[in-house]
């Protein structure tokens, strides 16, 4: 094993780059993997892969498709019968056949795959999937599913635009194109959202408001996005428009809340620019403050247009509160926590660590990180606005220390520098929380080749009905036990 000369820990060898990608003995048995070279930065940049894409919570396109190679399930071996399409290793797409479906747009739309297939059925094609992937460094827990898979979705994004006619339409994007598909009601979205969205598209009319059209970059109304506290019952409505004028606007939010008073907030959010992003930069409240709260393992959340927070709150409170029980902490510890958004899973540890330094780039998400420990009390919780990488070499490089890492990098997985600096860290325990199997997978190896073993795999079903799957793994350095 390596001993790395700055910092004397075994197994902190650095991750170079290579040209085709496999690992290779260098010079002074140094081991190299070629990584993606993007860094933390492409949280907040977007590219046409998904209007469901959950951790960068402003994109609006769909996956891209890629070759599939087709396996079938034996019945005589109990196992699901149903012909699933799995995908190559840059892909965790499946797909299922059925005569008869509950989502009339579901084959134009693409956004949830498994619609047709039985609950069970989804959790054990998901789980055999990333038994492949990863079984090889540990066990794969049982799947933590839900109760009522359907309408989990907190978040709803409505993408607007017009037939020939100039009739308003309100959809999602087909996947793999930016060709709206009409969507009336969701099975994954909040009923209410839904219906409140129903409610502005009928409005638009009467108010002579305008949607979008991309293709002539003309029109007023681009998105509605709705933001729902499952816990608190707050509702926040974002309206993006291409101008920060509304017209009528007293009398627009008048209707609107008429129709629906439960709403908390409204924001109108100005996206000028001809980009696949769905918020722009400038905002104005039209009524309410701005923000909800919502509350998750007894703590209270702040959440803006703009900030990173999971879409689905049941399962997030069962994850978060599954990392901080494979971390075994006994209140002693230093705790990292990078990728942090609004700070929810450090000031969830809070309580079991002696300290947590939470590092997220967003400035919006590390304000409201800020004021969710303030409004909870917690004080044991620093906040950085910093790239986690270049965080943690400035911490290695100061010769400060972190017991055990939290990090829930975005689908691509770790970056190259980002897991060469954690290797120069070299924290006694890392909690990956992962919401992309074979970005995992690939990581995974690149810490059992640097002095780390997975000891724990816990799979959790935070995007019912889809081919996506929330992994939270527990690693520690190969010298502890």
């Amino acid at each position: 094993m390596m001993m790395n000369k700055k910092t004397g820990n075994p197994g902190a060898s650095k991750v170079h780059k290579k040209t085709d990608g496999s690992a290779k003995t260098g010079k002074n048995g140094v081991k190299s993997v070629k990584l993606s070279s993007k860094t933390d930065k492409e949280r907040t940049k977007t590219v046409k892969s998904g209007a469901r894409s959950d951790k960068a919570g402003t994109k609006t396109g769909k996956p891209v498709k890629n070759s599939t190679n087709s396996v079938k399930t034996s019945s005589k071996t109990g196992k699901p019968s149903a012909k699933v399409t799995r995908s190559n290793a840059k892909s965790d797409k499946v797909e299922t056949k059925s005569v008869k479906t509950r989502c009339k747009v579901s084959s134009k739309c693409g956004g949830c795959q498994f619609i047709d297939m039985p609950y069970k059925q989804q959790l054990k094609v998901k789980h055999d999937r990333l038994e492949g992937l990863i079984g090889k460094y540990c066990e794969v827990g049982e799947f933590i599913g839900m109760e009522d898979p359907d309408h989990y979705r907190c978040k709803v994004h409505a993408v607007f635009t017009h037939d020939r006619k100039g009739n308003p339409l309100s959809g999602i994007y087909q996947e793999g194109s930016h060709k709206v598909v009409p969507v009336d009601a969701c099975l994954l979205e909040d009923k209410k959202a839904d219906d409140i969205i129903a409610t502005i598209r009928g409005m638009l009319r009467s108010f002579k408001i305008k949607t979008y059209d991309e293709d002539y970059g003309q029109g007023l109304l681009r998105h509605v996005l709705i933001r729902v506290g499952r816990n608190s019952g707050q509702i926040m409505v974002i309206l993006v428009l291409t101008s920060p004028i509304l017209p009528s606007k007293n009398n627009f939010v008048k209707a609107l809340l008429k129709a629906h008073p439960e709403i908390t907030t409204i924001v109108l959010n100005v996206n000028d620019k001809h980009t696949s992003m769905i918020l722009g930069d400038q905002e104005k409240v039209l009524y309410g403050k701005g923000y909800i709260t919502d509350t998750v393992c007894g703590m209270e959340f702040k959440i803006s247009p703009k900030s990173f927070y999971q879409v689905n709150p049941v399962q997030t409170e069962k994850m978060y509160s599954k990392a901080i029980e494979l971390a075994h902490l006994d209140g002693s510890e230093e705790a990292l926590d990078c990728y942090s958004g609004v700070g929810t899973i450090g000031i969830i540890a809070s309580p079991h660590v002696k300290h947590v330094t939470s590092v997220e780039i967003n400035a919006d998400a590390v304000k409201d990180a800020i004021w969710n420990a303030k409004n909870n009390g917690i004080k044991n919780v620093t906040f950085y606005k910093n790239d986690a990488t270049r965080f943690m070499q400035q911490m290695a490089d100061s010769g400060d220390k972190a017991d055990v890492v939290f990090m829930d990098p975005p689908r691509s997985g770790a970056t190259e520098e980002f897991l060469n600096s954690l290797f120069i860290l070299y924290p006694k325990k890392v909690v990956y929380i992962s919401c992309g199997p074979d970005s995992l997978a690939r990581d995974l190896g690149i810490f059992t080749k640097n002095g780390y073993r997975v000891t724990d795999c816990v799979p959790v079903d935070m995007f019912c009905h889809t081919r996506s799957i929330e992994t939270i793994v527990l690693l520690k350095r190969a010298d502890i036990k």
